[in-house]
């Protein structure tokens, strides 16, 4: 994601030896070997005439003239790098666009919607970069990306789409096999899965939490099955084996064709801090293909955006917690982001 211009490969090795202070770890790093690492070193040690380590058999540090230049090397390479990604953004002309998104989102929700917004919009050429990794908008080949959190990210214009509310979902093949579900506790009679995993330090919601909240007891946590993926959720749950902790937005195109089928009105989630939001870079603002981009998938979502709906700028002071609406109203406070959700 973040290529350099050639002519970079001394820098390169001098920031990463500094940050790693070993030659080794600097080579896997960069893809070369510690003795190229090594060779580039000390060539630029001796065309500057300075010493920029000093080495022992275990260990090495940067000297003082070596601390100023690996400064220097780091700036340099960063302001490189962000200017390459904006070069590469600017290239691809205002009709292309590169979304990041996490394979989830892609795979569930995204992917069965796709023939629809290539047809409302076909002057759009739409490309991904699937990661659950943060991109930073500046410096990597991205325009725009769909990230669960909190919507707060510094510089940024973040579009909430929808909560991330988890609800229990079964097979028709399931349901017709038995043993008969009617009431949330006749789920324990059946083989549970969910996901595992952490989200800002809280614990993604398990079938403890949904049935505390169905005022269920007798839970044995020790017989549910967890996955890292939620994608093996709705495996196992599209195999017929199990009962699954899925998030509703995420199965609607299964729900809607009757390939899943949701058990009982009560859903769990990580509270109403959290969202999937649709984020592009506050000088994106206005853009075409990402208004249309961004108006497509509010109105996918279930609400998009009203007329006159006040336009929040990222440099705004942050509001008041309280839960964000549903209209698709802007929310652009700095802030730290939150990290991906599950799988």
């Amino acid at each position: 994601m973040r290529q350099l211009p050639p002519g970079t490969r001394a820098l390169r090795c001098l920031e990463a030896a500094g940050r790693h202070l070993n030659f080794t770890r600097a080579a896997d790093e960069l893809g070369l070997t510690p003795a190229a690492v090594s060779h580039q070193i000390k060539e630029m040690e001796e065309q500057l005439g300075l010493v920029l380590f000093t080495r022992s058999s275990r260990s090495m540090q940067p000297t003082a003239a070596g601390a100023v230049l690996l400064e220097a090397a780091a700036e340099a390479l960063e302001l490189l790098r962000r200017a390459t990604g904006r070069a590469r953004q600017l290239s691809r002309g205002e009709a292309r666009l590169r979304l990041s998104l996490g394979a989830r989102f892609a795979t569930h929700w995204l992917l069965p919607r796709l023939p629809r917004f290539r047809a409302a919009h076909p002057e759009i050429e739409l490309r991904f970069d699937i990661c659950d990794e943060l991109r930073d908008f500046e410096a990597d080949d991205v325009d725009a990306a769909i990230r669960f959190g909190t919507g707060q990210y510094a510089q940024t214009l973040s579009e909430r789409l929808f909560d991330a509310t988890v609800v229990p979902v079964c097979s028709p093949a399931l349901l017709a096999a038995g043993p008969p579900i009617t009431q949330p506790r006749d789920l324990l009679e059946h083989t549970l899965c969910h996901v595992d995993c952490m989200v800002d330090g809280q614990v993604w919601p398990q079938w403890s939490a949904w049935m505390a909240a169905a005022g269920v007891s007798g839970l044995d946590e020790s017989r549910c099955i967890a996955f890292t993926d939620s994608s093996h959720v709705v495996q196992a749950v599209m195999d017929g084996g199990a009962v699954g902790l899925v998030e509703q937005d995420l199965v609607s195109e299964d729900l809607a064709r009757g390939r899943l089928l949701r058990l009982f009105d009560i859903g769990v989630g990580l509270g109403p801090a959290y969202a999937y939001h649709f984020v592009y870079p506050l000088r994106s603002q206005g853009r075409p293909a990402i208004e249309s981009l961004r108006t497509w998938l509010l109105a996918e979502a279930g609400h998009p955006l009203r007329p006159g709906v006040d336009r929040q700028s990222a440099s705004a002071p942050a509001p008041p917690p309280a839960r964000p609406d549903r209209r698709g109203t802007r929310s652009a406070v700095p802030g730290p982001a939150a990290g991906p959700g599950p799988g």
